[in-house]
């Protein structure tokens, strides 16, 4: 009896080349299919059946790096038409919508993956942390996460500027404003110790303004440097989940037990398969149907109103209407960045883990919560809420229409103000553990009073918020040197 054309093809050389041990169909194949593949290395053997539930990850971490290879890919195409030269950027971008096949669809596609990345690893941390896997031995490959984080921003914020047309001359412009009020290393920043020529803003555009010497910079870090940065973090990332393994998701009214164990080849890796093909089938439609935006070429003397930073940063732009410049673009990011690193050593409920839902950590997760959704609710703010000269104007109002001049602003007296912050922070730290101290069962000092810094930090900002919108105050506390 002849073979059939599958076994003919499994014997063949080249099938073997690449499968190098043949139909995994026993235990042993399978962890060698794992094994001996570079990809497919990067797993862990086993993984608890449950995990392979969609409702629990969501494949999120997958799609997250799906997108990431989308990118590189289609990054690497539009290399081949662009040069980082202001004077012919803007026109490879026509070129791309009018001349090369097929390269507003890669435009496209890479635009939109970009956006798409940005809010799975987003979703994806969050999903993490909802079922509590950043928990012991998983701490560190949190802070990997966080760092992922980090560097997908920034590669799309460094990616921007490259159209070189109204949207991103001033998102960048606006973005890097930010910057001056840096302490001690930005020109406008408190206690400062260099001037325009020297401060971390002109470093980063390398000038006053942006410029071509900007957008050469903006190329190098998205077409190199923060690439490789997240290509090495990634390796990192998917080599610590293979060594801590998977979280076992537990059922509803489960006790925490081993979950049965299964082998990550097929059932893993043919899910994954399947997602991927989704995924990309989607972005492919959305990528046919929907057209990157390209206003008019990047011009420094028509400065638009509003100017927006990318969507993704609205929040800390928004974020300027309540607090100085050095609070708002410097101190309460570096906060969150570091207070998101620090939540696995901070945290010392062993339960939870593999478990959505309030039951084992209400507290926990319930502060969390705020701060995701007050951080998404000022990016919507800022993105449908502020028009004109950052005013509010609700969505059914026309921007062309000018709103009324608003109150003027006020400040407490100096006195007063810090009389109030030590009021606040000082009943905020001492305070939770006199009256719930079962809340803090298991805290050392250190960690309880570091815990309350940030969380007295981020409930400040509402408070701010509301003064501000109410009551017309501007700043709390105002100094010679910085104002709060």
């Amino acid at each position: 009896m002849s073979p059939s054309l599958r076994e003919r093809i499994r014997q063949s050389d080249l099938y073997k080349s690449v499968f190098r041990h043949g139909y995994a169909g026993t235990r042993r194949n399978r962890y060698l299919t794992l094994l001996t593949n570079v990809f497919l290395h990067l797993h862990p053997l086993e993984t608890p059946r449950g995990a392979l539930r969609f409702s629990y990850t969501w494949g999120l971490g997958g799609i997250s790096f799906l997108l990431f290879c989308i990118l590189t890919v289609t990054g690497v195409f539009l290399m081949f038409y662009y040069v980082p030269d202001s004077r012919r950027a803007y026109d490879d971008m026509k070129d791309l919508e009018f001349a090369v096949a097929y390269g507003m669809f890669l435009r496209n596609l890479h635009r939109w993956s970009a956006h798409a990345m940005v809010i799975t690893v987003w979703l994806h941390m969050l999903r993490v942390f909802l079922t509590g896997a950043y928990k012991k031995p998983r701490q560190f490959n949190w802070v990997v996460g966080v760092i992922l984080l980090v560097a997908t921003l920034l590669l799309s914020f460094s990616g921007y500027l490259l159209p070189w047309d109204q949207i991103a001359f001033w998102a960048i412009t606006v973005g890097t404003n930010m910057a001056t009020a840096t302490p001690f290393l930005g020109a406008e920043g408190p206690f400062s110790l260099v001037n325009y020529e020297d401060d971390v803003r002109f470093l980063i555009l390398g000038g006053r303004s942006v410029g071509q010497n900007a957008l050469l910079r903006f190329y190098v870090l998205h077409c190199l440097a923060l690439p490789l940065i997240a290509a090495v973090f990634l390796g990192v990332h998917f080599w610590r989940v293979r060594k801590d393994r998977f979280s076992a998701p537990l059922d509803p009214g489960e006790e925490k037990t081993s979950a049965e164990k299964v082998d990550v080849w097929p059932h893993l890796v043919s899910r994954e398969y399947l997602a991927m093909v989704v995924v990309l089938a989607v972005l492919v439609g959305w990528s046919l149907l929907v057209d990157s935006p390209l206003e008019e070429i990047a011009n420094p003397n028509n400065t638009p109103n509003p100017a927006k930073a990318p969507w993704y940063f609205l929040g800390l732009q928004d974020m300027l209407v309540y607090f100085d410049p050095w609070i708002a673009g410097v101190v309460l990011p570096a906060m969150i960045i570091i207070g998101l690193m620090m939540i696995p050593y901070l945290d010392p409920n062993p339960n939870g883990v593999g478990v959505y839902g309030f039951r084992h950590r209400p507290y926990t997760l319930s502060v969390f919560l705020f701060g995701f959704f007050l951080w998404v609710g000022l990016i919507l703010i800022g993105q449908y809420f502020r028009g004109p000269g950052w005013g509010w104007y609700w969505p059914w109002e026309s921007w062309e229409v000018p709103k009324p001049i608003y109150a003027k602003t006020w400040d407490f007296p100096a006195p007063i103000g810090l009389a109030a912050l030590l009021l606040y922070f000082g009943a905020g730290m001492f305070l939770p553990r006199k009256l719930k101290p079962e809340l803090f069962t298991g805290l050392t000092r250190g960690k309880y009073l570091t815990i309350m810094l940030f969380l007295l930090c981020m409930v400040g900002l509402p408070i701010k918020m509301f003064l501000r919108l109410l009551f017309n105050v501007h700043y709390v506390w105002v100094t010679p040197w910085f104002k709060i």
